[in-house]
This record gives C-alpha cells, sequence and structure tokens, in this order.
C-alpha cells in the first residue's frame, strides 16, 4: 500500500534544526527555496522565528 506523507524535521538537509529542510521534502520543493521564504517572512514581520520555534517543538524528527 502507498503510505502517507508525513511532514518531519529532516535529517539530510538540515542548517539548524532541519524544519526547512522538512518542509521542502514533504512540498518536493528545493531546501534553498524554503529557506529563502522563512528568511523574508522573518524581515518582514519577525513572525517567522516563532513560526520555526514552533516548528521546531512540534514536528518530529524523521526516521
Amino acid at each position: 500500500m502507498n503510505t502517507p506523507k508525513r511532514l518531519c524535521r529532516s535529517r539530510q538537509n538540515r542548517k539548524l534544526a532541519g524544519v526547512c529542510g522538512g518542509i521542502a521534502d514533504y512540498l518536493g520543493w528545493d531546501p534553498t527555496l524554503v529557506r529563502v521564504a522563512w528568511i523574508v517572512l522573518t524581515l518582514l514581520g519577525g513572525s517567522g522565528i516563532l513560526i520555526y520555534l514552533i516548528f521546531w517543538l512540534v514536528m518530529p524528527e524523521s526516521p
């Protein structure tokens, strides 16, 4: 059977905690694109840091 995709922190595409790499793996995007989007979100309102910390705590690490 086809197993559903799970949103997990990446072990391979990790710079800090693997959150951006995990999101990129889940969406099928390039991890650099997700990191740039996170930086833009952080610079525009500062909410990127809070969102990253929440994802770091909530997302399980990939097996």
